[in-house]
């Protein structure tokens, strides 16, 4: 799963269109080279041929990090290296006055097209990673939120690591809807998730679970990492002052966060229950919170001692003039 946003995306097919146009050039001009006994050019018979000529020059320099690791990325550069190899070897033969042999010419062709073969591939799934990715926030589907966290749980994963799920809730997304319109309650959550993004590892991936609610896959992450990264993002986003244009003064952005870990002997969709359960204790107890779920987090005990805890906050701070819910500092648990 590409794990790069729809601009980037964007960038890299167009990229990627280029790249394949000037390797087709490049290997236009080199059967002419050979064909016509034309000259060449004196680059192709060096090691880094691959490295020096436009599509390599775009393929080790231009393009985004996260895509190193990709298997089909990978298998581009491969095939792209043997077709300079299989081609230097003809140059070499020609250079020094022997007939190029069909074995050799085979292995160039083969390598064309087996490389044109791996671009074309990348593509349909540079076009499948952008189909699957929210627009306005550029996180992943909510439909591919469960295959990736039975990925990290499945018995052929030899890692065996722990994984966190956070649930995070836009604080008080539906009023400002309801009262300023959809197009500032997207800005507002186009910002959040780039708070998101700025405070998650390469590896973590944000989901958009529902209308203003993100579910956040952690992998390597035990329930202490996983409250520490929540607690981060919501200290990111309550310093946040958001200004949407026409809207007025600063939007002071919130969010709540239930965060649960992946359990093996549990089904995956109880795992991400409990997620919602304890972001359900966070917003009940004034929003801007990281809850960590707990089976007394269940008890109808507890959701009265928050509702009491909320309500003497509440009745404090207004007697203290300080912020409100939105605005007030929560705490993890």
């Amino acid at each position: 799963m590409l794990n790069i946003q729809p601009a980037a995306l964007r960038k890299t097919l167009e990229q990627l269109e280029q790249a394949t146009h000037d390797h087709l050039e490049w290997h236009a001009n080199l059967l002419r080279v050979i064909v016509c006994e034309l000259p060449g050019d004196s680059n192709d018979l060096t090691e880094r041929a691959h490295h020096l000529c436009r599509f390599g020059q775009w393929y080790y320099q231009r393009t985004a990090v996260e895509l190193r690791g990709e298997p089909t990325f990978a298998a581009i550069g491969i095939e792209h290296r043997q077709a300079h190899v299989a081609a230097a070897r003809i140059l070499y033969e020609m250079a020094i006055g022997r007939p190029v042999q069909r074995q050799q010419f085979d292995e160039l062709l083969a390598a064309g097209l087996r490389l044109r073969a791996e671009l074309d591939l990348f593509k349909r799934e540079l076009q499948a990673a952008l189909r699957s990715r929210d627009e306005l926030t550029g996180a992943f589907d909510r439909d591919l939120a469960l295959p990736e966290l039975r990925r990290w749980r499945a018995p052929e994963n030899s890692e065996r690591v722990p994984c966190c799920i956070v649930l995070m809730d836009v604080d008080h997304l539906k009023e400002v809807n309801e009262a300023q319109g959809h197009l500032v309650g997207d800005a507002l959550l186009a910002e959040a998730a780039r708070c998101l993004r700025e405070h998650l590892r390469p590896d973590d991936k944000v989901f958009r679970y529902g209308g203003d609610e993100f579910l956040i896959s952690l992998p390597r992450a035990d329930l202490t990492l996983g409250k520490e990264i929540a607690g981060c993002i919501r200290d990111g986003l309550a310093r946040r002052q958001v200004f949407v244009a026409g809207a007025g003064p600063a939007f002071h952005l919130t969010a709540s966060f239930g965060i649960a870990q992946l359990e093996a002997d549990i089904r995956l969709e109880d795992s991400v229950d409990h997620a919602a359960q304890a972001l359900l204790l966070a917003k009940a107890a004034g929003g801007n919170r990281a809850i960590a779920w707990d089976p007394s987090a269940t008890t109808g005990r507890h959701w009265r001692r928050l509702e009491i805890d909320e309500r003497l906050r509440v009745a404090h701070a207004e007697a203290a003039g300080q912020p409100s819910a939105e605005q007030a500092g929560g705490e993890v648990k």
